[in-house]
């Protein structure tokens, strides 16, 4: 019998607070639900927000106050998940860590209750949620991704192991500021002054059961996906859902996520926010009027793709809010992999080998 799901994914975008965007997610969720969605991906850092054209007052070897108000800000905005700084890993899943005490005795829940909220949504519509999210974890702010299952909760979390890199210099982030494709490529700037380098252990799959069906389910969040490597430790987990939040809307993404289909024989599920300039929350800009609110920072791009490589839904561009969502067939996986398994039969791996430390690369059971 055919192995079949309905995916969805999101173009969605952060509204100003923590709750109008869960809210929000809630809402799309069941309307995803009501089409029949099994599994539903929002955009990386959906919930706390991607801080597209701020610079937090940073230059080479300076700061300055306005930009430490506005990390300030951004953090205030961010998820707590009641996770370590070194993550918890099943300890966190499975709800073991330390808890603290009320003075009745009982136990309060780690972190700001986001998980829980998250867990409800998912519980209620019948939903797997995927979304992209901020995260702080001790002082520093990582960007995740959290698997919710409907049945179980939360099973699983990873954080980002590589933030893009900084702007060089200001020379650099003036040339940049004055091309005609600052929007677009803001996403090569100052992640790593913002966000931590996540663990990768956190890089495990997880394997379950979706409406009867098996699913082994990984994400690589952005440029994550342009590391051979880390997108090879994926495949020899033998993921056949792969989910790639991003938030790099150029043209070319749709390339490279046809080619991860095509590579890895998976289903690719992408999903990005789309933005105008008047969608970014007011700490940014402050109240600077010059600027075109109309303009579009971010222009979406949000995709489904077949294992062969094939265009099932998207990309939508331009379009704030859109919902996608298709039926698959798993076993079309292993019907691409006659011809190509990157990791068995097609890896070489009596010559070519992959260690990753802190991570089984072995499927999962």
């Amino acid at each position: 019998m055919p192995k079949q799901i309905t995916v969805g994914v999101s173009q969605s975008h952060t509204l100003p607070s923590r709750l109008e965007t869960l809210a929000a997610l809630e809402k799309t969720t069941k309307e995803a639900a009501e089409r029949g969605v099994d599994l539903l991906l929002f955009p990386e850092a959906y919930i706390g927000g991607y801080p597209r054209e701020c610079a937090f007052g940073a230059k080479v070897g300076a700061r300055d106050e306005n930009g430490r108000d506005q990390f300030l800000e951004y953090w205030r905005n961010s998820v707590d998940l009641g996770d370590t700084p070194t993550g918890g890993g099943d300890a966190w899943i499975e709800k073991r860590l330390q808890q603290a005490k009320n003075e009745d005795g009982t136990f309060k829940v780690r972190g700001d209750g986001t998980r829980e909220i998250l867990e409800s949504i998912a519980r209620e519509t019948g939903v797997f949620i995927g979304t992209g999210l901020v995260e702080r974890a001790g002082g520093t702010l990582y960007c995740s991704v959290v698997y919710i299952h409907p049945k179980k909760g939360t099973c699983g979390k990873r954080r980002k192991v590589m933030p893009v890199r900084r702007f060089h210099s200001p020379s650099s982030l003036i040339s940049t500021l004055l091309s005609k494709s600052f929007a677009e490529t803001l996403q090569t700037g100052s992640e790593r002054l913002i966000w931590g380098q996540g663990s990768p252990s956190t890089l495990r799959a997880i394997r379950v059961d979706i409406k009867g069906v098996e699913v082994t389910v990984a994400a690589a969040i952005c440029w994550e996906n342009y590391m051979p490597l880390l997108r090879q430790s994926l495949y020899s987990q033998n993921v056949n859902l792969y989910l790639a939040p991003t938030a790099d809307a150029r043209d070319t993404w749709l390339s490279l996520m046809r080619t991860i289909a095509c590579e890895g024989r998976t289903f690719v599920l992408s999903s990005n926010q789309c933005v105008q300039r008047k969608d970014l929350p007011p700490w940014i800009h402050g109240s600077d009027t010059a600027l075109d609110g109309e303009g579009f920072v971010s222009r979406g791009g949000s995709t489904i793709v077949g294992p062969l490589g094939e265009v099932l839904q998207g990309p939508v561009w331009e379009e704030n809010s859109r919902l996608l969502s298709t039926t698959i067939d798993l076993e079309d996986c292993e019907r691409g992999r006659l011809d190509l398994d990157v990791a068995g039969s097609y890896s070489r791996n009596d010559a070519f080998k992959l260690e990753v430390d802190g991570l089984n690369l072995d499927p999962p059971p």
